[in-house]
């Protein structure tokens, strides 16, 4: 079992920059691939990057590549979502989740554990 922890959110201008944290607990995060997640208002939940567990590999979503960099730091068992030239389009409700196996994914069906979301708002 992993309980998630998300943190860091808030309202920032368009062109702002937002650090996203969420803390694992658990003493084997290491072995969970994560990712983040966001949802806007009226929309369905969408993909926005993920890492592999040994954080060797990341996918993004076209729509924040090149804006955001996801990593994480197994030690203290927290994954991390820099968001950088934030648009208003990114105002969202941002989830992280995990799921056990090495390997990075795109798909939210094949995440075991979520966390209970950080809010961004973006204003322009």
């Amino acid at each position: 079992q992993v309980q998630l922890v998300e943190s860091g959110g808030g309202l920032v201008q368009a062109g702002g920059s937002l650090r996203l944290s969420c803390a694992a607990s658990g003493r084997t995060f290491a072995s969970y691939a994560m990712g983040w997640f966001r949802q806007a208002p009226g929309k369905e939940r969408e993909f926005v990057a993920t890492i592999s567990r040994h954080g060797d590999t990341t996918y993004y979503a076209d729509s924040v590549k090149g804006r955001f960099t996801i990593s994480r730091d197994n030690a203290k068992n927290t994954v991390y979502l820099q968001m950088n030239s934030l648009k208003a389009e990114d105002t969202a409700v941002y989830y992280c989740a995990a799921k056990n196996t090495a390997w990075a994914t795109r798909s939210e069906y094949e995440y075991e554990y979520w966390g209970q979301g950080t809010q961004v708002t973006v204003s322009s």
